[in-house]
């Protein structure tokens, strides 16, 4: 294998587990999946914060694992991260492994990773783009 496909493949691969991670997060806080949140209405009021962060988990991680409006989907959930992290962790603690932050912390760097990167080549954003390029080549 190249450089270039082993490039390629392994971020595909970080992308997909990184989607797959958040999705389950949303579904915990939406839909009650591993047990649901401790102390808290399932589902939580969806105009909540609580509610707003689920639906942005769970279709952001959809969303991210397939590749579809990467760069924006990423960029959002970076934000939403940054905001978790400094509205719930920091005031636990100085330190990100002292209040349960590392989490939202590498969440956070990981979708402005992708925000930047975009989805790649394996993703429905490489393919819905060659499709357009192959339709206005055959005009």
């Amino acid at each position: 294998m190249n450089r270039e496909r082993a490039i390629q493949l392994t971020y595909f691969l970080l992308r997909v587990v990184a989607g797959l991670l958040f999705l389950q997060a949303g579904g915990l806080i939406l839909f009650g999946w591993f047990g649901g949140m401790p102390d808290q209405p399932s589902p939580p009021p969806i105009l909540s914060q609580t509610g707003i962060g689920g639906l942005l988990e769970f279709f952001g991680g959809i969303a991210l694992l397939l590749g579809l409006n990467t760069r924006l989907v990423a960029f959002l959930c970076s934000g939403m991260m940054a905001v978790a992290y400094w509205q719930f962790h920091a005031p636990q603690g100085g330190w990100p492994i002292e209040n349960q932050g590392m989490p939202a912390v590498l969440f956070c760097f990981l979708f402005l990773y992708m925000a930047a990167q975009g989805a790649g080549d394996w993703s429905l954003d490489a393919l819905l783009r060659r499709k357009r390029e192959h339709a206005l080549s055959a005009r």
